[in-house]
């Protein structure tokens, strides 16, 4: 396994690798993390594996993952990485491993920061990925969000697993919910509360709290995007509005084709006499079928505290889906954050381990 991105959600998912490691071994799971890249504080391969701990102790105190003179780029350890030399070092057991065999699964984790008008590089680093034979798990929006059909089929052309359960509402498995228990069912639309940077400001504003200083505290507990424009523009919930129409109504959408509000300090008086009137101003994003398409927006909305979405507190989020056989399915986080993020990493991490050891039984099995 490589780590593209070594940022807070990186970090904290190199530390769940160890907390969580009875699970993985009452799994038969062994995880190596052989390569780690950053944007900033260099790049390392190392065959036999990494101390991600010891490095992510590192890059939190400000050192540097590598020496920047000779750190690979994010391309090279992907190719090096994917290559037969790369995936151990020589006369590992590893190196012996079988081809298809869960022990010589390659897996690439990116989670570089968004880029919402292009999605790259995370594009390009899924591609790479794809292009030596390595599953991808992301948590980053942008490449779901701007290039969902081409990546989806590249995935399937490399006969790799492509998984994102971290890209929207951090650990719950909306994308796993729809995919794994809701077969047959077609999703005719959806809205919901998916940004827990704007609701906790718009619940801070209701309570007499200042713009800036209930964004300052996402900012301080790394839950705010590295460009907190992001999030108040509207731009954050506009990716995922559109990575969720993607998947799951082929609406071949960009954050730039959903229509787009975001918050600012101005609104404050609106989100206090909503709430003088028992209602609640929230940051819906939402997506319809419509005769011309999938249209998709995010925008304040008034809401009844009876809503679903209404009654959400703080850093919560929310999401209806609206479907034809099982009619509107609603799903609650309450508690958002890094931990949650890191965990949807580790949850896709289990399900490729699980694909790629049901396909090796399979093929050992065959006539």
């Amino acid at each position: 396994m490589v780590l593209i991105g070594f940022g807070h959600v990186g970090r904290r998912f190199a530390h769940l690798l160890g907390e969580l490691k009875p699970e993985l071994e009452a799994r038969g799971i062994e995880p190596v993390v052989m390569g780690i890249a950053t944007r900033h504080h260099g790049s390392l391969f190392n065959g036999a594996g990494l101390d991600t701990v010891q490095v992510a102790q590192r890059v939190a105190e400000g050192d540097l993952v590598g020496p920047a003179s000779t750190s690979p780029s994010a391309h090279d350890l992907i190719a090096q990485f994917c290559s037969k030399d790369g995936m151990a070092s020589p006369g590992s057991e590893r190196d012996a491993a079988p081809p298809g065999s869960s022990a010589e699964a390659r897996v690439v984790v990116e989670t570089t920061p968004l880029d919402v008008q292009s999605g790259e590089p995370a594009i390009s680093h899924i591609r790479a990925a794809f292009a030596g034979g390595a599953h991808v798990i992301t948590a980053n929006k942008g490449p779901v969000a701007h290039a969902y059909r081409a990546l989806a089929d590249e995935s399937r052309t490399a006969g790799v697993r492509f998984l994102f359960e971290g890209a929207v509402m951090d650990g719950i498995p909306i994308f796993n919910l729809v995919r794994e228990t809701m077969p047959g069912a077609t999703v005719l639309g959806f809205r919901g509360v998916v940004n827990s940077t704007t609701n906790h400001i718009l619940t801070a504003m209701e309570h007499g709290d200042a713009f800036d200083a209930a964004l300052a505290r996402m900012q301080a507990l790394g839950i705010a995007e590295a460009d907190a424009s992001l999030d108040v523009d509207g731009w954050d919930t506009a990716a995922k509005v559109a990575a969720m129409a993607n998947v799951w109504m082929d609406a071949g959408l960009s954050p730039r084709d959903v229509q787009r509000e975001g918050i600012s300090s101005a609104d404050a008086t609106r989100v206090v006499t909503a709430l003088g009137r028992g209602q609640r101003v929230k940051l819906v994003g939402r997506a319809s079928r419509t005769d011309a398409g999938v249209h998709a927006s995010v925008r304040l909305e008034t809401l009844e505290m009876s809503d679903p979405l209404g009654g959400l507190e703080g850093q919560a989020n929310a999401l209806e889906i609206d479907t034809d056989v099982l009619g509107r399915v609603v799903i609650t986080q309450r508690d958002g954050g890094l931990e949650k993020t890191a965990y949807a990493l580790f949850a896709d991490l289990l399900t490729i381990a699980k694909s790629v050891r049901s396909s090796t039984v399979r093929h050992e099995e065959a006539p």
